[in-house]
């Protein structure tokens, strides 16, 4: 017998002013789903450490005040059962998302950080979970 473990993703939530960035799955799990950017916590990996690294692998952006959002328990209908760590973190007003790996994501995306207007978009598990137990707002500006 197999033995099934629980995998550990990271789920990163990039702002850019009003907006936060989507990309379209490509090549595996939820394909042509939209999703945050992210991936699977590497051994010795703090959730900052990777979701910076993601990010940053996956679209070329650098993002900055990277904190903690939320966690989802996430089982797909394939059996697969994900402890996903959702991070935050601020693009530069500048930034553009580049498609770095073009066989994991069709393309990405700035929508609104509202998800009622994500109308049209199908969303892939882990950030629908999300957004059913409620969208973090984007960290409170010191004053």
């Amino acid at each position: 017998m197999t033995e099934q473990r629980v995998g550990v993703g990271i789920g990163v939530i990039v702002r850019r002013g009003d907006q936060i960035l989507l990309g379209q799955r490509h090549g595996s799990l939820g394909e042509g789903e939209w999703a945050l950017p992210g991936g699977h916590l590497e051994h010795g990996e703090s959730f900052q450490q990777c979701a910076a690294r993601e990010v940053l692998e996956e679209t070329g952006i650098t993002i900055s005040n990277v904190r903690f959002a939320a966690a989802e328990n996430v089982v797909f209908p394939t059996g697969q059962h994900y402890v996903v760590i959702f991070m935050q973190g601020q693009a530069a007003e500048e930034a553009e998302a580049v498609v770095v790996e073009p066989e994991k994501c069709k393309g990405w995306r700035w929508v609104g950080a509202d998800p009622s207007t994500w109308q049209g978009m199908t969303i892939f598990r882990p950030l629908a979970q999300l957004v059913q137990h409620g969208f973090p707002q984007p960290p409170s500006k010191p004053s």
